[in-house]
C-alpha cells in the first residue's frame, strides 16, 4: 500500500511539473519612482530576461526567475545615470545584474496573486512580497506588480536628507503562452 501511495504521489508530482509551460518574455518594463529633493523622480531598466514556469492551477510547482542588467538604467539624465552606475550606488562593474527568484506563489482570488521573492541587488539578497496580477489575452499573458524597497537595504547610496530611502518599483512582463 505504501508503494502504491508513493507511486501515485510521484506520478502526480510529475504530471504537475509537466503541466508547467516555459513562457517566453515578449515585452517587459521595470520602472521606478523615488523622491529626490521633494520631487518624484522616475526611471527604467530593461529588458527583463526570465524563466517563467507559471500555471495558476499548480502554483506549488510554478516558478519565476528573472534578471535585468543594471547598466540599462535610464533616468532620462545621462549624467545621473553614469553617477548611479558607479560603486557608491549600483556598482555596475561588480554587480551587473539585479535578480528576482520566486520562493512561493499564492492565489488571492481572480487574477490576483502574491509572491515571495528573493531580490538580489548589489550582492545583497532580501525576501520581498510582491502582489501581482496575471491576465491572459489570446496567446499572451501579462504579469504586473508593484512593490517598495528600501535602497539602503541593498547598499545603494548612503543616507541622504534629499534622497528618499524608499523606492517604488513597477513590473510589467508580457509572455507568450
Amino acid at each position: 500500500m505504501k508503494k502504491l501511495s508513493l507511486i501515485i504521489l510521484l506520478l502526480g508530482t510529475t504530471l504537475a511539473a509537466a503541466a508547467q509551460t516555459k513562457n517566453t518574455v515578449t515585452r517587459s518594463s521595470v520602472t521606478y519612482q523615488i523622491k529626490n529633493m521633494g520631487f518624484t523622480t522616475d526611471g527604467k531598466f530593461g529588458p527583463v530576461e526570465a524563466t517563467i514556469l507559471f500555471d495558476k492551477a499548480h502554483l506549488a510547482t510554478s516558478s519565476i526567475d528573472a534578471l535585468v542588467a543594471v547598466k540599462t538604467l535610464d533616468s532620462d539624465n545621462e549624467g545621473r545615470d553614469e553617477h548611479l552606475r558607479k560603486p557608491d550606488f549600483f556598482d555596475v562593474d561588480h554587480y551587473p545584474n539585479m535578480t528576482m527568484k520566486s520562493v512561493s506563489l499564492k492565489p488571492k482570488g481572480g487574477n490576483n496573486f502574491t509572491g515571495d521573492f528573493d531580490l538580489t541587488i548589489k550582492g545583497k539578497t532580501k525576501r520581498i512580497t510582491v502582489p501581482f496580477t496575471y491576465v491572459v489575452k489570446g496567446n499572451t499573458a501579462t504579469f504586473a506588480g508593484t512593490f517598495k524597497i528600501n535602497r539602503l537595504d541593498f547598499g545603494v547610496g548612503d543616507t541622504s536628507v534629499v534622497l528618499s530611502n524608499e523606492v517604488t518599483v513597477f513590473l510589467n512582463v508580457e509572455v507568450s503562452i
